[in-house]
C-alpha cells in the first residue's frame, strides 16, 4: 500500500497537477471571500466569521476532488496497465486505499494554508482574537471528513470507466447528490414527516452538525461509513474486471 500511496503523491508533484489543485483551491476561496461581493465576502458582512468560507469550500470540493481522483484507475485503464496492478503482490483493497489516501494527502494540503484565513478572522476582530475557535476547529474536522469522502466517490467513480472525463462528471454527480440531494429534497416536503430522516441521510446534515464544534460519534460513524461503503464499492468493480481480464 505505501509504494501505491508514493506512487500517486509522485505523479501530483511530479506534474502540475498538485501544485494546479492547491493553487485553484486558494484563489478561488480566497477572491469569494475577499474580492467577490456576495453572500461568501467576509469584509461585506461586516464581523469576523470564518463561516463562509467553510460554506464555500464543500461547493469547491464537489469540483475539485473529483478532478484530482479522475485519473485514479481510468488512467490505469486506458494505458492498459491495470493488469499489470493485478499482478503485483499487492492486494486490491490495499491498491484502493494506497489510491485513496494520495488523492486525499494532496486535499489535506491545499486546505492546510487557509489556517491563515483563520489568522486573519483573528486580527479582524474587536477585541482581536474574538472568533469561536472550539466552532471553527469542528468545521475544520469536518471539512477534512467530507473531503475525505468526495474523495472515496471519485475513487469509485474512477473504477467505472477508462474515460476521466466520464469518471469526472460522474463523481460531480454522485457528490452533489449526496451533499444537497438529500437536504433538497427535504426541503420540498415529498415525503411529509418523513423529511428530517430523509435530510439525516445527506452528507450537508453531518457536515453542519460537526461544524458546530460538537463531535458527535453519530456523524464520524456517518461519513466513516459512506466512505468504506464507496471504496468497497470499488473494491467489487475492479474485482469484477479482474476475473473477466
Amino acid at each position: 500500500m505505501l509504494a501505491i500511496l508514493n506512487k500517486e503523491i509522485q505523479s501530483f508533484f511530479s506534474s502540475p497537477i498538485g501544485y494546479l489543485v492547491i493553487g485553484i483551491f486558494l484563489v478561488a476561496s480566497g477572491l469569494f471571500l475577499f474580492v467577490f461581493t456576495g453572500d461568501y465576502n467576509i469584509l461585506d458582512n461586516g464581523f469576523a466569521d470564518i463561516k463562509p468560507f467553510f460554506n464555500l469550500a464543500p461547493w469547491i470540493f464537489i469540483f475539485l476532488i473529483p478532478a484530482i481522483s479522475m485519473k485514479s484507475f481510468a488512467e490505469e485503464k486506458r494505458q492498459g496497465t491495470m493488469e499489470i496492478l493485478f499482478t503485483k503482490p499487492i492486494g486490491l483493497w490495499q491498491l484502493i486505499t494506497g489510491k485513496f489516501l494520495g488523492a486525499f494527502i494532496l486535499v489535506s494540503l491545499a486546505i492546510l494554508p487557509t489556517l491563515l484565513y483563520v489568522l486573519t478572522i483573528d486580527q479582524l476582530g474587536d477585541p482581536v482574537g474574538n472568533f469561536d475557535l472550539g466552532a471553527t476547529m469542528g468545521s475544520y474536522f469536518g471539512l477534512l471528513f467530507l473531503a475525505a469522502c468526495y474523495t472515496a466517490i471519485g475513487i469509485f467513480s474512477s473504477s467505472l470507466s477508462s474515460n476521466q472525463i466520464v469518471a469526472f462528471i460522474i463523481a460531480v454527480f454522485l457528490c452533489f447528490l449526496s451533499y444537497f440531494a438529500f437536504e433538497g429534497l427535504a426541503g420540498l416536503g415529498v415525503i411529509g414527516n418523513s423529511s428530517y430522516g430523509l435530510e439525516y441521510l445527506g452528507l450537508s446534515y453531518h457536515y453542519r452538525s460537526i461544524s458546530r464544534g460538537v463531535v458527535d460519534t453519530r456523524d464520524l460513524i456517518y461519513f466513516m461509513s459512506i466512505i468504506v461503503l464507496f471504496l468497497k464499492a470499488t473494491q467489487l468493480k475492479l474485482k469484477s474486471i479482474q476475473q473477466n481480464s
